[in-house]
């Protein structure tokens, strides 16, 4: 959110986008946006003649000041939501009404309360915890101990908690790969974006949340089944397949019984595998039996297997899995999967891109208006194969003429994901 505020008010921590106003015939030209770290920038910038500036606050590391806050519009859309919040549990016709409902790209960034660089310097600690614990998790079920669902309710509540605050932050942790650890991160890559997913859908929080579990608990399962089956590297055998098939009843005896589990959660469970067309599993459902949160799961679970790195295979970039989304109309929901390209974007946050001057960026933000011109930061020549400074971009400003050519593996160009993030987005 830009807020225009006199030089007066200007803190460290605030992010400057431009400015708006100065005195008499002084001219400023800031080359590039940028943070306020001290208090010695306020006074050159004060020395120069600026007396008003605009200010960013989705990205900077302090809140809107009280009397700068929005306020809000009168809810005449409000008495709507009103009606699924009378059914206790949560039905899927909730889920139903109100993802036919779409959300406008303007609602979806208002609803960030903290900058990318600040939330994602707590989501990076939050993941890392989140995988050694899902881990231990794991090998406990393995072992044949019960599901600690307080700890599955803790993981998956500081995810919702983390995309409530900042959908871009979590997001870009799906893309770091690790192949030997696939069935844990799986579950947690799930979790976060059926919350992003659900966030952008304008679902209320408690059915979130629900979301949320089911995508933590889908494939808990797999725990049970044999390991070489799961880290094979080699195609399946129809038996080896029919025995992986078998994770869905394992998934459902290991939490049937459980408190607290809706029926949502049960749902996603059982039917994330199920496909339009009738040629899923365990029950071959059509699609007017498939629910829209169990339609929801399954774009998801397959979004996320095609894109991780697993023991027999390197993960595709994302555009490939969308694009066998979107012409797999027989077994996803068309509409579904629509609105998951606009949600993620053509290429999701933390994917590295190619550009037309033979840079290569790291994509920052999407842009549901234009899927293809999301908000990048250039950081690497092509053409000299050497770091450059950085530098944000916004494609969707024509004056730029610069457009994405391609997505790119990080290992292409000898770069680790993991501390390129770090290095670009850790304040």
């Amino acid at each position: 959110m830009l807020v225009t505020l006199p030089i007066t008010e200007l803190q460290p921590g605030m992010f400057v986008d431009s400015v708006s106003k100065q005195s008499g015939n002084s001219k400023v030209k800031i080359k590039s946006r940028g943070m306020v770290r001290d208090s010695g920038i306020i006074k050159q910038l004060k020395a120069k003649g600026v007396l008003e500036l605009k200010i960013d606050f989705t990205q900077s590391d302090i809140s809107i000041p009280d009397k700068y806050q929005p306020k809000p519009p009168i809810p005449v859309v409000e008495p709507e939501p009103e009606k699924p919040q009378s059914k206790p549990d949560g039905t899927l016709s909730t889920a139903k009404k109100v993802v036919k409902k779409p959300v406008e790209p303007k609602s979806q960034q208002q609803q960030e309360l903290v900058s990318l660089e600040k939330e994602f310097a707590q989501a990076i600690q939050q993941f890392e915890q989140h995988n050694r614990k899902v881990q231990t998790l794991y090998g406990d079920i393995t072992a044949g101990m019960r599901v600690d669902m307080g700890l599955v309710n803790e993981v998956s509540k500081e995810i919702v908690e983390s995309v409530f605050r900042n959908s871009n932050a979590m997001a870009i942790m799906t893309r770091l790969r690790d192949k030997d650890n696939y069935n844990w991160r799986h579950m947690i890559n799930c979790t976060i974006l059926v919350t992003v997913f659900a966030k952008y859908l304008g679902l209320k929080p408690a059915m979130v949340e629900q979301l949320a579990l089911g995508a933590m608990l889908h494939d808990v399962g797999h725990a049970k089944l044999p390991q070489g089956i799961l880290n094979k590297e080699s195609k399946l055998t129809d038996h080896e397949m029919k025995a992986l098939e078998k994770h869905v009843s394992q998934s459902l005896g290991l939490v049937k019984g459980e408190a607290g589990l809706s029926k949502i959660v049960m749902d996603m469970i059982v039917n994330h595998h199920e496909r339009l067309d009738g040629t899923g599993y365990p029950r071959g459902l059509k699609a007017e039996n498939i629910s829209k949160v169990a339609r929801i799961m399954a774009i998801v679970d397959v979004y996320d297997a095609i894109t991780a790195d697993r023991p027999h295979a390197s993960g595709n970039e994302p555009i490939h899995a969308l694009r066998y989304l979107l012409t797999n109309k027989q077994l996803f929901d068309p509409e579904l999967v629509q609105r998951f390209i606009k949600c993620m974007g053509v290429h999701p946050v933390g994917t590295i891109v190619k550009l037309t001057n033979e840079r290569l960026a790291l994509v920052l933000e999407g842009n549901r208006l234009q899927p293809t011109a999301p908000k990048v930061r250039i950081f690497y020549n092509t053409k000299h194969n050497h770091h450059i400074t950085a530098k944000e971009l916004d494609l969707s400003e024509p004056e730029h003429g610069v457009k994405i050519i391609a997505a790119v593996k990080p290992l292409d160009y000898q770069i680790n994901l993991s501390r390129l993030l770090k290095d670009h987005l850790l304040v």
